[in-house]
């Protein structure tokens, strides 16, 4: 046979084995290998108005990407309980593989939760919680820890500061919320410590800056001695600070507190080395974890543990430097 026709028929067989061998390379990111198992995950939050929550998403998006097998979609029920009533059940209707909820309130969503844990969809209760236990699992840090942390440290300051009456004004969350309802038993218990300590206003501003400095301009107000400053999360605090300011109030001595703490350019601990809060304590937003879970659930078919509590710590001027660089802050 001439050379050329054998060289011609050694080319044809090498492209026919590559094309059945398939290619050599890496799978391209964010894409399953052909023919592999992907899994369809529904994420439920309960609004995108808050940089927390807006946090939480981006952790779960950056390690859903970790796992190519995953495709997970985002809703933003607006915290509105209706709407994301309705985002769980069209989730239930395509028959996602697994269900990740960040409930708006607590009572309006369990019948849901409940609805797609009786089809048998895995569901990962994030932040905050449903009642009942049809859940599979719930991840999120300990609120009434966090508000008596936050209550002892009112409670001490008070005393250092001998501020008697100590008065203090607090920024509420959503309320039917748990972390609110959570957040402001736990500081009650903690300013138990010190009868001095008074709560002289409070309101619910949804955990929403644009709702909280009307609300604190208000408070301020109405009470000439504000010693202390509570709110529910970093920006109604930072709202409250804003409040100030419009209605030409001196927080110079006062001591104002957040909770949230995202080591971001505008987060809490930024707030605390500008001198703007004076504490704010580390509130995890569980997303890295809520898609570490969903892996061994979906994929090994590992039975998790009912509740995984993560971990807070407390920030001052005097550690919020070394916390910050701990959690990533650029």
């Amino acid at each position: 046979m001439p050379r050329h026709r054998l060289i011609y028929l050694a080319l044809i067989l090498l492209s026919a084995t590559l094309v059945a061998c398939g290619s050599t390379q890496p799978p391209t990111p964010g894409n399953a290998p052909a023919g592999a198992k992907k899994f369809r995950i529904g994420m439920s939050q309960a609004n995108n108005a808050e940089p927390w929550r807006i946090a939480m998403n981006d952790q779960i998006a950056a390690a859903a990407a970790q796992h190519p097998e995953f495709e997970v979609t985002f809703t933003d029920a607006k915290q509105n309980n209706a709407q994301q009533v309705t985002d769980v059940e069209q989730f239930i209707s395509s028959g996602v593989d697994l269900l990740i909820i960040s409930p708006n309130e607590a009572t309006p969503l369990t019948n849901v939760v409940a609805k797609a844990y009786d089809k048998g969809i895995p569901v990962i209760v994030l932040d905050r919680k449903v009642n009942g236990d049809k859940y599979t699992m719930w991840i999120g840090a300990d609120n009434k820890l966090i508000g008596r942390k936050a209550g002892e440290y009112v409670a001490t300051w008070c005393k250092a500061q001998n501020h008697a009456p100590c008065s203090v004004i607090e920024l509420r969350g959503l309320e039917g919320s748990t972390p609110a309802l959570e957040r402001g038993d736990g500081f009650r218990e903690g300013i138990a410590t010190n009868p001095d300590v008074k709560i002289v206003a409070s309101q619910n501003a949804d955990w929403v800056y644009e709702k909280a400095v009307p609300l604190a301009e208000a408070m301020l107000k109405a009470n000439a001695a504000v010693d202390v400053i509570y709110g529910h999360n970093d920006p109604m605090g930072e709202a409250a600070i804003t409040a100030a300011k419009n209605v030409a109030r001196d927080l110079g001595k006062t001591l104002v507190l957040g909770i949230d703490a995202l080591p971001t350019p505008d987060g809490g601990i930024q707030s605390v080395l500008k001198n703007r809060l004076n504490v704010t304590y580390v509130y995890p937003t569980g997303g890295t974890q809520a898609i570490e879970w969903a892996a061994k659930i979906l994929e090994t078919k590992t039975t998790p543990p009912k509740e995984v509590v993560l971990e807070t710590e407390e920030i001052t001027s005097a550690n919020a430097t070394a916390i910050y660089q701990k959690y990533g802050g650029k």
